[in-house]
């Protein structure tokens, strides 16, 4: 077994889902290549106390089902996650698909049916259970990031067993600084926007949740944002790649947004009313990730970027937006990305993606790898 494989495994096991004895522990899995993975999560899931559970997924299964959906089927179909969900302490997904865009011929209305009716099981994970989502290198994700997959394997395990201890620690002036923080201005090109974050609370993402992690995160006030955004990295969502975002929000609510399909993005901000106002507001910090490769995952920790996401809340940071989706869109603003600034309480906190603080330093990509 590949030392490395080792290593993740067992950030995943101790650190992030820190399983105890008789914790039922469900590892979600697709793509053959996670396979050993999988099985070293078993294994230590088992020397951990705990009790391992498989679940597999495959994009094409599920393309199939969505294409001809209903809603009784799909809401009894997450009636059956949820009672599997609910005999859950801890969540592990590992996912390394083959296509990214399997999805992307699924109309519209039937990937929005299908986000609604399997809501109550994700809230329930993400709000009752330890978990912990990544992707896993495969062919797939080399082309996105436009290297060999021998590359990508090699910046894959940097960035996922990093020392996220140190990160955490490093973390910790930023969370309290945003913790007092009311108004918050973010400046750049096509972008003006304001809005308050007053009473929200500031999480650290320090690698319990998602692998890669590096970012902490909180919420606008629902109702105080205004202004434009102009998000300068595409975003992959449900099967669809999106480039050349822009946002127009009044009182908090996207009242204007385009796209390289302008019909396309008002239909997914459609969704439900939640979806037009925005849930989370966070900054990026993992020295190891500078570019986009349209996965989630790792843009919305792009060092010098942040993100701000139209949809759901997160309990631990909640404004009291309720929705079905929850699209984090990244913008970084690093000098070579057309730089920007953020300002907190009309204090400048980051410029061209570099804090300027002397106390948020640390967390600038030299002195956090």
């Amino acid at each position: 077994m590949d030392p490395r494989i080792k290593k993740l495994s067992k950030l995943l096991t101790e650190y992030s889902c820190d399983v105890r004895p008789g914790d039922r522990v469900l590892i979600s899995y697709e793509g053959e290549c996670c396979k050993n993975l999988v099985r070293q999560l078993i294994k230590d899931v088992y020397e951990a106390g705990g009790l391992p559970y498989a679940e597999i997924r495959d994009s094409q299964v599920t393309r199939e089902i969505l294409l001809g959906c209903t809603e009784e089927q799909l809401r009894f179909m997450d009636e059956i996650s949820l009672a599997q969900m609910k005999g859950m302490q801890a969540y592990i997904a590992v996912r390394a698909g083959s296509n990214t865009s399997e999805l992307s011929d699924v109309p519209s209305e039937k990937l929005n049916l299908y986000s609604r009716m399997t809501q109550p099981t994700l809230d329930y994970r993400v709000n009752e259970t330890k978990w912990v989502v990544l992707r896993y290198p495969n062919h797939s994700m080399a082309q996105l990031a436009n290297t060999s997959l021998e590359a990508f394997e090699d910046f894959y395990f940097d960035v996922c067993t990093l020392d996220y201890k140190k990160m955490s620690r490093a973390m910790d002036p930023l969370k309290e600084l945003m913790d007092r923080t009311d108004r918050v201005r973010i400046k750049g090109p096509g972008t003006d926007l304001s809005f308050s974050i007053k009473g929200i609370g500031a999480v650290k993402c320090d690698g319990e949740r998602n692998i890669p992690d590096g970012e902490v995160y909180t919420a606008p006030v629902r109702n105080s944002m205004n202004g434009v955004i102009s998000y300068n990295t595409p975003s992959e969502e449900q099967g669809f790649t999106y480039e050349n975002i822009v946002f127009e929000i009044r009182d908090g609510k996207i009242v204007r947004a385009s796209a390289n399909d302008d019909s396309r993005i008002n239909e997914l901000l459609d969704t439900d009313e939640g979806a037009r106002y925005f849930g989370e507001f966070a900054l990026g910090v993992n020295p190891y990730i500078m570019h986009p490769m349209k996965d989630t995952l790792f843009d919305e920790k792009i060092s010098g970027s942040f993100h701000l996401t139209p949809g759901m809340c997160y309990e631990d940071a909640p404004n009291g937006n309720e929705s079905s989706v929850h699209w984090d869109l990244v913008m970084i603003q690093r000098p070579e990305y057309g730089g920007g600034e953020i300002w907190f309480d009309d204090v400048l906190i980051r410029r061209d993606g570099l804090f300027v603080p002397e106390e948020l330093q640390v967390l600038n990509p030299d002195n956090l790898k």
